[in-house]
């Protein structure tokens, strides 16, 4: 029963999601801008740096958060499993409709949690392509290839490196839009 309330919450703090609270307190509908996607790199296009650090950062921090009370709970199994609902929680927010983001940022949160150094290594690589390419999708594409290899780097061979692959699939099944758009050339940039 504790194991099912853990992937509860998980998934109910997963379906907090950041974008549209910080667009809401500007006064904004994320919806009905940019990309219509309530994940980071649309609300850097379409309301600047701050509140993009500040939707990332609590996005991430949801990850972060399932994972630390699922490992209290039960280890790193569970929290892995804690992580995974707080990311289906946020490309499938109950709050918001069903209508939720691609699910990076509360994964590499997850990742920062269960292993520091690997979470660290991949945040860092997706920010470092992003700055270089403004392509938000491949610096998340890229991240979420070597998701699974960087936690195994970190120690985890056991049905916690299952479940974070489940994580990949997730947020690689959420950017199947944009892996058309890359592959038609027409993918958008975090500039515009």
């Amino acid at each position: 029963m504790q194991v099912f309330a853990v992937l509860l919450v998980g998934y109910l703090l997963g379906s907090i999601d950041f974008g549209v609270v910080v667009a809401r307190l500007k006064g904004f509908d994320i919806y009905a801008a940019g990309s219509g996607n309530p994940g980071a790199s649309n609300v850097l296009r379409t309301l600047g740096k701050g509140p993009a650090a500040v939707v990332l950062v609590g996005d991430a921090l949801k990850g972060v958060a399932a994972a630390a009370l699922g490992r209290a709970v039960g280890g790193d199994v569970v929290a892995a499993a804690a992580g995974l609902a707080a990311v289906v929680g946020h490309v499938l927010p109950l709050w918001h409709r069903f209508r939720g983001g691609r699910g990076v940022a509360t994964a590499l949160g997850v990742a920062l949690y269960l292993a520091p150094v690997a979470g660290v290594v991949l945040a860092l690589l997706w920010v470092g392509i992003v700055a270089v390419w403004k392509v938000a999708s491949i610096a998340s594409l890229v991240a979420m290839m070597l998701y699974v290899p960087a936690m195994a780097l970190a120690g985890h061979r056991d049905a916690a490196l299952y479940l974070l692959a489940l994580v990949v699939v997730v947020v690689v099944a959420r950017h199947a839009p944009n892996i058309r758009r890359l592959l038609a050339g027409s993918e958008r940039t975090v500039e515009g």
